[in-house]
């Protein structure tokens, strides 16, 4: 049985760039999520929350089916329809009526609680306890977005303020889930993408229907943004996020989100934004979170002396003997 003393060695050089190419190709997927609030407020019609999550899921889905052409089996039909809800079907719909009712430093900021959302599940479900690091950078990282993007003029609403709470948690919840079930074996990310994006934009259908009704007119602004939305924003991304959750640890996945609102202040400066000393500093805060959340502090003895590596002392005393 092995305890808590025990120390695997670290990493060498060859297999840490597999790990950097994976952080950067997984932390795609929030960096494009973070251009959701600027296409929604520029191109989209507003008015449309369900309409907006319905182009961006299940089109996307169904061409991921398209392409695998692999459906789910067994227990992957509910889990797929419950990963659905939360990551797409739930998320979607609350995102864009944040978009629309929340500025989008308020939305930013309530979002970039997520990391500490999915530490706080990770105790229930993966029974893994985050560590004093992890929990200190990802109140650093909520600390630094609410720098960047709150300002004296930030406008609270109720309704958006809990439109994004919901979407949030529930993503929470869906990065814990995905990690816990994983993916069933010969399945790649994007065909988990492909059954998550058309479980959770089907019910949209009848729903958007029912409440919406089609917008009366989409111009070309609307159907670029819609084709982003569904393309980078949906089936690409979504596969980037499945592909990196399933091989890096939660605690690593978890603060990319930070991303989402660090891409979102930059958009906005490239429509006219400029950041002030505090903002600057909160920008740099919250990109210092995301990266020291991708390393493990050096684990120290009682003694408060840093472990040694048995392989290398015997290395060592090799060479000396």
């Amino acid at each position: 049985m092995s305890t808590l003393t025990e120390r695997s060695p670290g990493p060498s050089r060859a297999s840490s760039a597999p790990r950097v190419a994976t952080v950067a190709l997984t932390a795609l997927a929030p960096a494009s999520w973070g251009t959701t609030y600027a296409v929604t407020t520029e191109l989209l019609p507003p008015g449309q929350p369900l309409f907006a999550g319905l182009v961006r899921a299940l089109p996307a889905g169904l061409l991921a089916l398209a392409i695998t052409r692999v459906l789910p089996r067994g227990d992957w039909w509910w889990k797929s329809a419950v990963l659905g809800a939360l990551n797409i079907g739930a998320l979607f719909p609350l995102l864009f009526l944040a978009a629309e009712r929340l500025p989008g430093g308020v939305a930013a900021t309530l979002s970039a609680t997520q990391p500490l959302l999915v530490a706080g599940l990770s105790i229930v479900v993966l029974r893994v306890r985050p560590t004093a690091w992890q929990w200190t950078w990802g109140g650093l990282g909520v600390l630094g977005v609410g720098l960047v993007v709150l300002g004296p003029q930030a406008r609270l609403d109720a309704v958006g303020i809990l439109a994004v709470l919901g979407g949030t948690a529930g993503m929470a919840g869906g990065i814990v889930l995905t990690k816990r079930w994983g993916r069933p074996a010969g399945v790649g990310p994007l065909t988990l993408a492909g059954w998550q994006l058309t479980a959770g934009g089907l019910p949209l259908l009848p729903l958007t229907l029912a409440v919406e009704g089609m917008p009366h007119g989409i111009d070309g602004e609307a159907v670029v943004g819609y084709l982003w939305l569904g393309g980078m924003g949906g089936i690409i991304s979504f596969a980037l996020w499945f592909r990196g959750i399933g091989r890096l640890p939660v605690g690593a996945s978890a603060p990319l989100v930070l991303l989402s609102p660090l891409v979102a202040t930059v958009a906005g400066i490239a429509l006219g934004e400029s950041l002030n000393l505090p903002q600057s500093l909160g920008f740099a805060l919250a990109l210092a979170a995301l990266l020291a959340a991708q390393f493990s502090p050096p684990r120290l003895r009682r003694d408060g002396r840093t472990p040694h590596d048995p392989v290398r002392e015997d290395l060592a005393q090799g060479e000396l003997s």
